[in-house]
């Protein structure tokens, strides 16, 4: 399963909304890259430009010098701070003053960046006492995805049942997230229709629209009589998408469902007209399963939280 995982699914925390193009056109300056060979300098200011517009629609903005805060606006889950797209480099006295500010509304404090787009981060923000989570950051090579064969699906919004589609998407989130890692366990079905929770009105339009709009697309994949067991979701600014929330319930792990549902998405992207699809692996272990997709390493996402 993927860092990025329940933010992106579960109606109770962050679900970001794409804006349009002009936010993801604005331009970032060249950086010494640092990244795996073969990654250029273009790739990384287009995921820097991803992640910098994702958040926007749905979320105010305060700088606060050398970052920005984005702050949730009308809706139930936190955001979180970044570097100021192609601003100079970060500084420890601005990290503290995000983090105050966060702690005085009362929200987590919490970074996201990629460390080598912001090499001089990551030491300010173990400096300061935060916990850093390294995630490997990984693209697709179109020319060896990885064939979905027939166990996934896409969620259509037309479909009768969209609303309980993605009810069940979001609970298998919740229930595999719960259980990080690769390995079976014990959470089944039943700990899946427990966390069922159908989205409300409004949420289930907001889904809707982003379904025909074509910003995210949510797929799922099921067992024989135990229904949706594996789910996960892409979303997508201009020309560049994300996979995220990928998750199975740890008893119907290793069967190659999160990857036939990783496969689905990113060939729908594709089929879309994207050219950049990525994402981000909560470890070395999930990162070779989606290896075996077609992504490669790029880079490293980062996530700093205050250290439990």
């Amino acid at each position: 399963m993927y860092v990025r995982g329940t933010n992106f699914v579960a109606q109770s925390t962050r679900v970001q909304q794409v804006p349009g193009r002009a936010a993801l056109n604005r331009a970032t300056p060249d950086r010494a890259a640092g990244s795996l060979p073969g990654v250029t300098e273009d790739l990384l200011s287009r995921l820097e430009r991803f992640y910098d517009a994702v958040p926007r629609d749905r979320a105010a903005v305060e700088r606060h010098g050398t970052f920005e805060l984005f702050l949730n606006q009308g809706t139930p889950y936190p955001f979180y701070a970044r570097p100021v797209l192609g601003g100079p480099p970060p500084t420890a006295a601005d990290l503290a003053a995000v983090r105050a500010r966060q702690r005085e509304l009362g929200q987590p404090e919490s970074f996201e960046w990629v460390d080598q787009t912001t090499p001089g981060l990551l030491p300010i923000a173990e400096a300061a006492g935060l916990s850093v989570l390294r995630a490997p950051l990984l693209v697709l090579d179109p020319a060896r995805l990885a064939d979905p064969g027939d166990t996934a699906r896409i969620v259509a919004a037309a479909a009768p049942d969209a609303a309980a589609l993605l009810a069940a998407v979001a609970a298998v989130a919740q229930v595999g997230f719960g259980a990080p890692g690769t390995t079976t366990g014990d959470g089944g079905p039943a700990e899946r229709d427990a966390a069922l929770k159908l989205p409300d009105e409004s949420a289930l339009a907001r889904q809707l629209d982003d379904i025909r709009s074509g910003v995210r697309a949510y797929a799922y994949a099921e067992l024989p009589g135990q229904g949706i067991v594996a789910s996960g979701i892409s979303q997508r600014a201009g020309d560049v998408a994300e996979i995220a929330g990928v998750a199975t319930l740890p008893a119907a792990r290793r069967r190659g469902l999160a990857g036939a549902v990783t496969a689905l998405l990113a060939r729908q992207a594709l089929e879309h007209g994207v050219r950049t699809v990525f994402l981000s692996a909560a470890s070395d272990d999930v990162a070779r399963v989606y290896e075996r997709q077609g992504f490669d390493r790029v880079a490293t996402a980062c996530i700093a939280e205050p250290a439990a």
